[in-house]
């Protein structure tokens, strides 16, 4: 990425800004600038020009940094400074620009990761790629049987029909999800359909990146390992199409609770 002129979204996740889809939105945000003006989609820039987010200079990211964060309840899941609730970005305050992948809700918890790698981001994000997200749920009473199965085949939500997912039952009313998208409020919506309320919801998993016992509102680097894994899982080498989709995955299964620990 030298002078070859690219379009302003995919140069802003070359550069670890954001992803694409963040880009685009930031774009339409008018938080973009080229020198003195506003970028617009389909702005065509190199490493020659000045461009700028959020008034901050976009620079080619040097290191590449990938962090597993478990966040608290009430923090946004983005890097705007418009929200009155704290910002991610903020309550991290790392020493570089990262942003976080994806999103969960202000009052879920648990696992999310932050990349200054723009690519990793939409790779993750890709919903054509069928990448696992898992998720510890509580509700406010016991969940019946004939439910779980009738979740795990897909439920009518926002317009649409939820991909077949997994649920493992834990204990009266707390249950595991294991979703392949990442529709909005997607849980809370699907338990709605039912008459469910849900009372806590915590991310556990991200593909092969999990929880485990890392401290609410602390961070760490992802090991060599796993970011290896995570990479090969994006790139499509030995990974296939989640077991979650398909027919359904049948009754739900009782499987003995606890968390596993490094």
């Amino acid at each position: 990425m030298e002078t070859e002129k690219i379009r302003i979204n995919k140069y802003l996740s070359q550069c670890g800004v954001c992803s694409r889809r963040e880009a685009d939105r930031m774009l339409d945000a008018g938080r973009i600038m080229i020198g003195s003006r506003t970028a617009v989609k389909g702005d065509m820039v190199s490493s020659l020009d000045n461009v700028y987010a959020d008034g901050v200079p976009v620079q080619r990211s040097g290191q590449e940094i990938v962090i597993a964060f478990h966040k608290p309840p009430g923090i946004v899941c983005t890097s705007s400074t418009k929200d009155r609730a704290v910002n991610i970005v903020d309550y991290i305050d790392f020493p570089s620009r990262i942003y976080p992948v994806g999103r969960l809700d202000k009052q879920s918890t648990g696992l999310i990761l932050l990349t200054n790698n723009g690519q990793l981001m939409d790779d993750i994000l890709r919903g054509s790629n069928y990448h696992e997200k898992e998720y510890a749920v509580t509700v406010n009473r016991a969940v019946t049987p004939s439910v779980f199965q009738a979740m795990e085949q897909g439920v009518p939500i926002l317009d649409t029909m939820t991909r077949p997912c997994r649920i493992t039952h834990r204990d009266g009313n707390q249950f595991h999800i294991t979703l392949t998208q990442g529709l909005n409020r997607q849980i809370r919506r699907m338990c709605e359909y039912f008459g469910y309320r849900v009372c806590k919801l915590e991310r556990i998993r991200i593909m092969n990146i999990k929880l485990d016992d890392l401290p609410e509102g602390q961070w760490r680097y992802l090991s060599e390992k796993e970011l290896g894994q995570l990479k090969e899982a994006c790139q499509g080498k030995g990974a296939k199409k989640s077991e979650t989709d398909g027919k359904g995955t049948g009754p739900y299964t009782h499987e003995r609770a606890g968390r596993h620990i490094k």
